[in-house]
């Protein structure tokens, strides 16, 4: 019998590639747990199991042939509800696109995974144009956070975290624009990557909703899954400008032999974030241990003098108003989630100069970046100031609620670094505490080997069943 916890996604397309399990054994099995526990996670908004199925069928049969189906062989696949999968209806959890008609393709990371042998079961829930840190909009509702109910499972990739969470499939998409992989991650407690700004593709036919900041990717429980993913989807795109040429080296293989860098940056609140004082004793168990394993520990306590939140805003309000204006919601908010509206407030006071200057502070931010990272390989800092927040609320610093429990994250959007988070431990009420690991420009194999390293040192809890 499979497990969805238990197994890794690489031993289950393995048992499929034998014929040891089937894929249509495999989505089954997901359809079933959709079917028992979703209802109170909410993780899934759309579930297709008749083309779910046959699509598993057509699996089997290649395999039957002896064809060579992929990497991912089999494995259920939940799609984020901002990217597009043929047959399905893409709302980007907004009442603005609830009735558009359904996608006639498949965007380019989807048809990716299909090549390597994934098989679409349904699409996962995101906050509202995937503008927040906490997965609720006015069409699916909220979803939950498998370790208890109450919190949430973070956003904007939340409908994914909570499915691979509570075993409803192996593998799932994501995407990173100030933290929307790492911080979902973090609250339920797995490994995770935002890859550097193009190495996985967007492209098509629309331009990006979030411009220079957002990153797609592949999120799973275990980061050698994820790699396995990331393996599969990298690579140049002719329709993205920003798509970055092949890496020369396998990712799966940078994970193998797992091992910490000779030097790495601590940083708490770099400079200017207040972390909580029990995420941040967990975070300092965390780093410990990572010097035990032989890595020379630099505490930095300034990496930016100022945070850079107002110039993350800046673009994201420009980004957000174009989008709400192409779904012809320029004219009436009301039917908007209230916390997109100071978004959108701020995106359409900008002038084009704020704007530039919003792009000048990705320059100088990195530019303070290139400093640290010619001392060390990699950067440490909490992933997230606070623990998952409950459901619908803000989050809670030193028993402060504060918008400011997401201060860690974006910078590295704005630099377009690959930043990436492990499960540093979990707290006294049983809620998980990322640590998050940035890298240097293009550094995406330091990230993913100290983030193995860390998973395999600290271990990878199981949530409750």
């Amino acid at each position: 019998m499979v497990d969805f916890l238990d197994d890794s996604a690489a031993s289950l397309a393995a048992m499929v590639a034998s014929k040891e399990v089937s894929s249509r054994e495999l989505v089954q099995h997901a359809l079933d747990r959709i079917d028992a526990v979703d209802r109170a996670v909410n993780a899934f908004v759309a579930v297709d199991g008749d083309r779910a199925m046959a699509d598993a069928r057509v699996i089997d049969e290649r395999i039957a042939r002896g064809d060579d189906v992929g990497p991912l062989a089999g494995l259920p696949l939940g799609v984020k509800d901002t990217e597009d999968v043929t047959g399905y209806r893409t709302t980007k959890g907004s009442l603005l696109h609830a009735e558009r008609p359904p996608a006639t393709s498949d965007s380019e990371l989807v048809t990716r995974l299909k090549a390597a042998g994934c098989v679409v079961v349904g699409k996962t829930n995101t906050p509202e144009f995937a503008h927040k840190a906490d997965t609720s909009n006015r069409v699916f509702g909220a979803t939950r956070n498998p370790w208890n109910l109450e919190h949430s499972s973070g956003g904007s990739s939340g409908g994914a975290s909570a499915a691979l969470t509570a075993g409803l499939v192996p593998i799932a998409t994501g995407s990173d624009g100030g933290g929307s992989i790492r911080i979902p991650s973090a609250l339920c407690g797995f490994s995770g990557i935002k890859t550097s700004l193009g190495r996985v593709p967007g492209g098509g036919a629309e331009p990006p909703d979030w411009g220079h900041l957002s990153s797609k990717g592949v999120m799973a429980r275990r980061i050698s899954d994820v790699a396995l993913g990331l393996d599969a989807v990298i690579g140049p795109e002719p329709t993205d400008l920003r798509a970055l040429p092949m890496p020369d080296a396998s990712w799966s293989a940078a994970v193998r032999d797992p091992r910490p860098p000779a030097r790495v940056g601590w940083s708490p609140t770099l400079g200017y974030a207040t972390p909580d004082r029990e995420v941040l004793a967990v975070c300092e168990r965390a780093v410990d241990e990572l010097e035990k394993l032989g890595a020379e520990v630099i505490e930095i306590d300034t990496v930016f003098a100022d945070d850079p939140a107002l110039s993350w805003a800046t673009l994201v309000g420009c980004y957000l108003l174009r989008s709400v204006t192409r779904a012809g919601g320029v004219d009436d908010w009301s039917r908007l989630d209230p916390s997109l509206v100071p978004l959108l407030e701020l995106g359409k006071t900008r002038t084009a100069q704020q704007v530039v200057e919003a792009e000048d502070a990705c320059h100088r931010l990195n530019l303070q970046l290139v400093g640290v990272f010619s001392e060390v390989s990699v950067l440490l800092t909490p992933t997230t100031a606070g623990v998952a927040p409950r459901s619908g609320e803000q989050g809670i610093v030193n028993g402060t609620p504060t918008q400011a429990w997401v201060a860690y994250t974006y910078p590295f959007n704005l630099t377009r670094s690959p930043a990436g988070t492990a499960c540093a431990g979990l707290t006294a009420d049983g809620l998980p505490v990322g640590l998050q690991v940035i890298g240097p420009q293009h550094g995406d194999q330091v990230v993913l080997r100290t983030v193995a390293a860390l998973e395999q040192t600290l271990g990878l809890p199981t949530p409750p069943r």
